[in-house]
Formats: structure tokens, sequence, C-alpha cells
């Protein structure tokens, strides 16, 4: 199993639509590398879900349950899409100041690459995020 994180504003789709809404399909994603990396996700991939812009921190994660296909959203180019299932938020946040305060996160994609909306994660550290939220499945 992968793990990935997923970038959403909370004023455009927040945790709680997510969570209200069971399953989504996660749309609008328009960066190559970004569409390469829904591409790879395989069912059952987990993901954390992490709101940018306002907030600025991850709070909760979520679970592939379709893989990749044409996002409905799309009216021009190959975007793809994936359908993602809440399965439960970080009991606390994780803030980007706390991601960035950690040496073992330095080398994270969310900190290499902060404009990047879909991206892997190592599993040390997903297992160093989950544990700063308190988060077990």
């Amino acid at each position: 199993m992968a793990t990935w994180l997923v970038k959403s504003e909370p004023d455009a789709f927040s945790w709680s639509q997510q969570v209200e809404h069971g399953v989504e399909p996660w749309t609008g994603v328009r960066n190559h590398q970004a569409k390469r990396n829904l591409q790879a996700m395989r069912l059952g991939d987990l993901a954390l879900f992490y709101h940018s812009g306002t907030g600025r921190e991850v709070v909760g994660v979520v679970e592939v349950v379709r893989e990749a296909y044409p996002d409905p959203t799309a009216t021009d180019g190959d975007w793809v899409c994936v359908d993602m299932r809440a399965v439960g938020p970080l009991p606390v946040p994780v803030a980007l100041s706390a991601i960035r305060a950690m040496p073992e996160l330095r080398d994270m994609a969310l900190l290499r690459q902060p404009r990047l909306s879909v991206m892997p994660v190592d599993r040390p550290h997903w297992d160093r995020i989950c544990a700063l939220g308190g988060w077990r499945r």
C-alpha cells in the first residue's frame, strides 16, 4: 500500500464536506506531476487530507476507492481523478509549522514542492505525521 497527501482549500472542498459526502471524486487536478501521482494510486492506498490556503494543516485520512478515470470536470486535456472515501479525522490536526519544525520531515514533498496538490508520502513521514496527529487505523 502506498501513502499520499492530497491538498484542498477548505473554502473549495473541506474535510467536513469529504466526510459528509462519504465517497467523492478528487477532481480539478491540472498539474502533470500531480496527474501522474493520481494515476499511480491504487485501491486501498491511503492519503493525508491537507487543508491548504486557510489552515495549512493535515486534518484527516482518506482512502482510494476507485482508481484513475477521466476527470468529468475537465473541458480539455486528458486529466484524471480518483474516488476517495473519508477514513477518519486526525484527533489533533498537524500544522504545516509543526511539519517544518521537524528535522526528520525536512525532505518531505510537502516542503520541497509546496505547490503540488497530490504527492507521495514516504512511510516514515506518514508514520510521524499520524503519530503527531494521534491517528491510528
